[in-house]
């Protein structure tokens, strides 16, 4: 026998490393050819990658969250009479325990095997990835209830999300509402510490105790990789950057009125709605230009300035989580191609057809949280970036407006912009004055600007 490295092939010019997040196979699982075996992540974009043999899994080199660089061997399988379980597999169930918790575990699927019958999922002209056939077989989901969930992918195919969020929303067949309410409450004991309890027992106790405790009444639901992805790379950010912020108000009445008034020719000409963010982009990429030390990445001790503007564009997806995809050389793109290229963008991260690449170099991000109503945040450094600009939403206020003949009040569009940026290599000064930067850009918008 002989066997063969199944290595992390290429995703992209840009693209060098990537991370393990789900095993689709364990060791000792047949593999046909093409099967998926296990899930990766660039960024938030996830990817299957297939068995290129067939045979039968005998080693796993990465474990999950490890960073695989492209090119690298990640699992080994075992070929030509791939069948037969190899003398590594077939030690490791020699061993008692083991032994003991293969046999239940054969149990327990035959168990589930009898309640649940095995579904045919090739009767079917309608298009399932191999991961969802296989969500679908251990949930124990019928041809016809998978059939009937609506499809967020490519031609309104089924994705893993799609199918996870089924489940997750408690349509599972195998959930029922007898079964909840029966359900056990879920505490953990609190002991009371005896003088002979040593300290290791008494280390044991306090974290059992602060375990999250639930009942059955509670609804648990499972973060998905994207969710896990992103958790971790905030909490890093978190730990990485010195968040600092600054927060400017800013008029926009000239940008409301301008934009009011090119909108519906714009899209006559253009094919192309004329919204407020590259209007935002632009001025940002301004600003960017005028205060390049904002353009930056701290690589341990050292500072990296970057040549290329590259403005990520923070959007929301519908299953809640964010995505980023990045407007490459924003400094050079007039208003026309900055609103085409931030529409396609925008369209392609609410259908999941963004490709690897365009998530990947950002130099600095946006966030627009004024689309959900916010006044101002204060959002969370996109690393190894040194700053994000979150954007208000925007307000009719009543202002002291200031003319020749004296003050006056008056009616004016506002909004909040807020920048938190890393201290450890930005300043309060430059910090600010980069805010400043947009703001005065925005306020001094041309009301009779031609595109």
């Amino acid at each position: 026998m002989s066997k063969f490295e199944l290595k992390l092939p290429r995703m992209g010019e840009s693209v060098a490393e990537a991370t393990l997040t789900t095993w689709l196979k364990e060791v000792g699982d047949t593999i046909a050819m093409d099967d998926p075996v296990f899930e990766i992540a660039t960024d938030k974009v996830d990817s299957e990658v297939p068995s290129e043999v067939e045979g039968v899994l005998v080693e796993k080199l990465f474990n999950i969250d490890d960073i695989i660089k492209v090119g690298e061997t990640v699992a080994i399988i075992e070929i030509e009479g791939g069948s037969n379980v190899t003398e590594t597999v077939k030690k490791k169930l020699e061993a008692p325990q083991e032994a003991v918790s293969a046999v239940a575990e054969t149990v327990a699927v035959a168990k589930e095997s009898v309640a649940t019958p095995i579904q045919d999922y090739s009767s079917t002209n309608r298009f399932y990835s191999p991961l969802v056939k296989n969500i679908a077989k251990q949930e124990g989901i019928a041809m016809t209830t998978l059939d009937s969930i609506k499809g967020t992918g490519k031609e309104g195919r089924v994705t893993k999300n799609d199918i996870l969020d089924f489940v997750a929303n408690g349509k599972n067949p195998h959930t029922t509402i007898e079964s909840q309410a029966e359900a056990p409450v879920r505490e953990t004991p609190v002991e009371v510490s005896q003088p002979n309890v040593s300290k290791e027992e008494t280390t044991q106790v306090v974290n059992e105790v602060s375990r999250v405790q639930y009942s059955g009444a509670d609804e648990v639901i499972q973060m998905t990789r994207m969710g896990k992805l992103i958790a971790k790379h905030m909490v890093d950010s978190i730990s990485n950057s010195a968040h600092v912020q600054s927060f400017i108000e800013v008029d926009v009445t000239n940008v409301v009125n301008w934009r009011a008034k090119m909108k519906d020719g714009f899209e006559k000409t253009e094919g192309e709605k004329l919204t407020f963010t590259p209007i935002f982009m632009e001025a940002v990429a301004k600003a960017l230009k005028k205060y390049p030390m904002m353009n930056i990445s701290v690589d341990g001790d050292t500072v990296i300035k970057k040549r290329n503007i590259n403005i990520g564009m923070a959007a929301a997806l519908s299953d809640g989580n964010l995505i980023v995809p990045v407007i490459k050389n924003a400094d050079q793109l007039n208003l026309v191609g900055m609103a085409k290229v931030v529409n396609d963008l925008a369209r392609r991260s609410r259908e999941n057809k963004l490709k690897p690449d365009e998530v990947k170099g950002g130099t600095y991000t946006v966030t627009n949280v004024g689309t959900f109503g916010s006044v101002f945040g204060t959002p969370i450094i996109n690393q190894p970036q040194v700053g994000i600009l979150a954007l208000g939403a925007i307000r009719k206020m009543p202002a002291v407006i200031e003319t020749k003949e004296g003050d006056f009040i008056g009616i004016r569009s506002k909004m909040y912009i807020s920048h938190s940026y890393d201290h450890r290599v930005v300043n309060g000064a430059l910090g600010s004055m980069f805010a400043k930067a947009v703001a005065d850009y925005l306020e001094a918008w041309d009301i009779n600007r031609e595109l």
